[in-house]
């Protein structure tokens, strides 16, 4: 019985022992953890560290700079219409060409612009090849071997045509009472003369053009001549004012309706006197009259600037980024930059 009791002292007295020597663990109430079960922090062993609120640093502030506008808008389609022989004063302020005037003074007006050279021809080849080559009459066989606008512009994916009033077919070779070769600068150049398929489709004559208009079908490149009565070269200045106003009737309301930028350009081959400008021989082409009409140039705005033919080329050229051909390329020849908006 003793010995019982022993035992049962000795065990008892071990577990106080034991429990003596562990320590104790107190658990403290603690708040709810703020985060959902899915988000809960990831158990670690290291100590637990309380972070201090950090402000993000706010990113740097970068300088931004404008987009530079183009030099020139970037056109889908650019009209040239043509006329014959008139100075700029024998033109504007002139109540024979009211139509003429009244876009003159709601569009931009060129009050600079100067004609390559005399006669006619070389200013309709400068106008489209850079230069003159040599070319001093109204010759009908003086060919040329060398790249113009229209190949420039195929290469870029766009397309061209020429409509030459009265001329009697497509690629037609020759003059005739109304219509002159001389006008024609495109029909001189061998890649286009000698590619008969090509010659066909995009020289031709002014009546393709109603039938492209109704099969929305305008090329990005229009040029066109009047003939030799409604260019004012044989007849009065009226008989031209009322033939533009026709072919701009026809023409404006496709063009402001396709919604894109477009630019059409009133032009003369020469003047009537020889005054230059600009890098061309001191004996140049005359004074001509020249509007551009877009939404793209400034409302009521004349343009003094000093602009020769080979502006007109290395404009059409800058707006499609082409490169410049011939004289286009001159630092002398300036850029038509005055008028956009």
């Amino acid at each position: 019985m003793k010995l019982i009791t022993r035992f049962l002292w000795m065990t008892a007295l071990a577990s106080l022992l034991a429990s003596a020597c562990q320590p104790t663990l107190t658990r403290s109430a603690s708040p709810p953890s703020p985060f959902p079960a899915a988000l809960q922090p990831l158990p670690t062993s290291s100590p637990v560290v309380v972070s201090q609120e950090v402000t993000p640093t706010p990113p740097l502030a970068l300088e931004s700079t404008p987009i530079p506008l183009p030099l020139v808008p970037n056109f889908s389609h650019i009209v040239v219409i043509i006329f014959e022989n008139k100075e700029f004063g024998s033109v504007i302020g002139n109540g024979k060409m009211a139509y003429f005037n009244l876009l003159a003074s709601t569009y931009t007006l060129l009050t600079g612009h100067y004609a390559t050279t005399h006669p006619s021809l070389p200013n309709y080849i400068s106008l489209i090849g850079g230069d003159t080559f040599g070319i001093t009459s109204n010759c009908e066989d003086c060919f040329i071997n060398a790249p113009s606008l229209p190949d420039l512009i195929e290469q870029s994916g766009r397309t061209w045509k020429t409509y030459q009033d009265d001329m009697p077919d497509p690629c037609f070779l020759g003059s005739t009472l109304r219509y002159a070769q001389k006008h024609n600068p495109f029909i001189y150049f061998d890649p286009i003369r000698l590619n008969v398929e090509r010659c066909a489709h995009s020289v031709v004559p002014l009546t393709q053009l109603d039938g492209d208009i109704a099969l929305n079908d305008l090329p990005n490149f229009i040029f066109i001549t009047p003939d030799i009565c409604y260019s004012s070269h044989d007849c009065d200045l009226e008989l031209a004012d009322g033939w533009l106003k026709e072919q701009m009737d026809k023409l404006y309301p496709v063009l402001e309706s396709s919604g894109e930028p477009f630019l059409v350009i009133l032009t003369w081959d020469e003047g009537q006197g020889n005054h230059s400008c600009c890098g061309l021989p001191e004996q140049a082409g005359g004074r001509v009259a020249t509007v551009f009409i877009s939404p793209q140039v400034k409302p009521n705005f004349q343009d003094p600037t000093p602009y020769s033919h080979y502006s007109i080329l290395k404009t059409i050229s800058e707006a499609w980024g082409l490169p410049y051909l011939g004289h286009a390329a001159d630092v002398d020849t300036p850029l038509i930059a005055a008028p956009w908006k």
